[in-house]
C-alpha cells in the first residue's frame, strides 16, 4: 500500500493515487495529506508516514502538523498496523510503548480507537448477551502485558491467596473487592505516586478492545479454535492447573494470556448493553454484580472467545479467577481512576 520514504519530499508516494510529491509541490503537502486521510480513513501507518517523513523544508506545513494527535485505531487492522498505531501514539504522548513500574510489572500502551464489540449471530458458542455495538475508546491507556502474578500481588499485599502456589503463575482466588484494594494500595506506593501512575481494573469495553487488537474474529488470532493452544491455557492443554504467564503467543498489541489461564475482573457492573454506538462506556451506575472476561484453564475453547463474559458477585473467589491492571496517567482520562491522596 505504500513505499518507504526517505528524508526527501520527492520520495513520498501514495500508491492509490500514483502521485509523487516533488520539490515543486511541497507547498501542497497539506492537501495531499488530507487526500490520504479521506481515501484510507483510519490507516494510521499512511498518515504517520506523511506526517513523520521529513517535510521540514516546507516550514509552515511541518509547524502546522506538529502536536496534532495521530488518528485513532479503527478496526479492523493487522499486526503491523497495530504496532504503528502504538508507536505513533507513544511518540505523540512522549512516552514508550512498553513501560515497567516499581514492582516490575510491564505495561503496553493501547491507543484510542473504535471497534465492534460483541459477536455476530453466526458465531459458534455465542451467548444471548453478546449483541454487537460500535464502541469508541476515546483516550489512550496502558494495560498489563501479563495477568497479575502471585509474586507481584504478594509484594503489595503481603499474602498470597492462590491455590496453585507458584510465584510466576497468575494470582487467583481474588475477589473484585480485593482486586480494587490492590489497585489502590499499589497506586499509593511512593514510587507510583511520584510517577503519577494510577492503577485500576479495565472497563469491559477496554478489555475487549485490547483483546481484539484490531481483529473481528472469534479469537484475537482468528476463528479456528484449533489454534487456541498456541495462545491460551484452557482445558485442552492446561493439565488442570494455571500456568506461568507469558508462555503462549501474544496478541497484536503485545498482550499475553488474554484468552485462558484465569478469568479477569473488569471494573463494570453487569447489566444490559447499549444498543447503539457508545463512547467510553463504564457500565450501569447501579447494581453489585461485576463482569469477568477471557476464560480460564478449566474452560472449553468457546468460553475463551473474545466476546464471552460471565457475571459474578464481587465477593466471589475461585482458583480460575484473577485480574490484569490498567494504568492511567493523572493527565489521561480514566474511568473510575482517582488520584491517591
Amino acid at each position: 500500500m505504500y513505499e518507504q520514504c526517505s528524508d526527501q519530499p520527492a520520495q513520498l508516494l501514495a500508491s492509490g493515487s500514483g502521485r509523487r510529491l516533488g520539490p515543486s509541490t511541497v507547498a501542497g503537502a497539506r492537501s495531499f495529506h488530507r487526500l490520504i486521510v479521506m481515501r484510507y480513513g483510519s490507516s494510521l501507518w499512511l498518515t504517520c508516514l506523511v506526517t513523520t517523513c521529513s517535510l521540514a523544508g516546507s516550514g509552515e506545513a511541518s509547524a502546522q502538523e506538529a502536536g496534532q494527535a495521530p488518528p485513532p485505531a479503527i478496526a479492523p487492522f493487522d499486526a503491523a498496523q497495530a504496532k504503528l498505531h502504538q508507536k505513533a501514539w507513544a511518540d505523540h504522548l512522549g512516552t514508550a510503548v512498553e513501560s515497567t513500574n516499581s514492582i516490575g510489572m510491564k505495561f503496553v500502551l493501547i491507543p484510542p480507537g473504535e471497534f465492534m464489540m460483541g459477536s455476530p449471530e453466526s458465531e459458534a458458542g455465542r451467548g444471548d448477551s453478546e449483541t454487537q455495538r460500535r464502541v469508541t475508546i476515546a483516550s489512550p491507556f496502558s494495560l498489563g502485558v501479563h495477568e497479575l502474578t502471585q509474586s507481584q500481588y504478594e509484594q503489595v499485599m503481603g499474602i498470597n491467596p492462590s491455590r496453585f502456589n507458584v510465584e510466576n503463575y497468575p494470582v487467583e482466588r481474588v475477589s473484585w473487592d480485593v482486586a480494587v484494594a490492590f489497585c489502590e494500595k499499589l497506586s499509593a506506593l511512593p514510587e507510583e505516586v511520584a510517577a503519577g501512575r494510577v492503577y485500576r481494573l479495565p472497563t469491559e469495553e477496554e478489555w475487549e478492545y485490547a483483546c481484539r487488537a484490531g481483529s473481528t474474529t472469534e479469537y484475537s488470532f482468528g476463528d479456528d479454535e484449533k489454534n487456541l493452544g498456541r495462545y491460551a491455557w484452557f482445558n485442552g492443554n492446561s493439565r488442570s492447573t494455571t500456568q506461568a504467564v507469558g508462555k503462549k503467543l501474544p496478541n497484536d498489541w503485545g498482550l499475553y494470556d488474554m484468552h485462558g489461564n484465569v478469568w479477569e475482573w473488569c471494573s463494570d457492573r453487569a447489566g444490559d448493553y447499549p444498543k447503539g454506538a457508545v463512547t467510553d462506556p463504564v457500565g450501569p451506575s447501579t447494581g453489585s454484580v461485576r463482569v469477568v472476561r477471557g476464560g480460564s484453564w478449566n474452560n472449553d475453547a468457546a468460553d475463551c472467545r473474545t466476546a464471552d463474559h460471565l457475571m459474578l458477585d464481587p465477593t466471589f473467589r475461585s482458583n480460575n479467577l484473577g485480574f490484569r491492571l490498567a494504568l492511567s496517567s493523572l493527565s489521561v482520562h480514566s474511568p473510575e481512576a482517582k488520584p491517591v491522596k
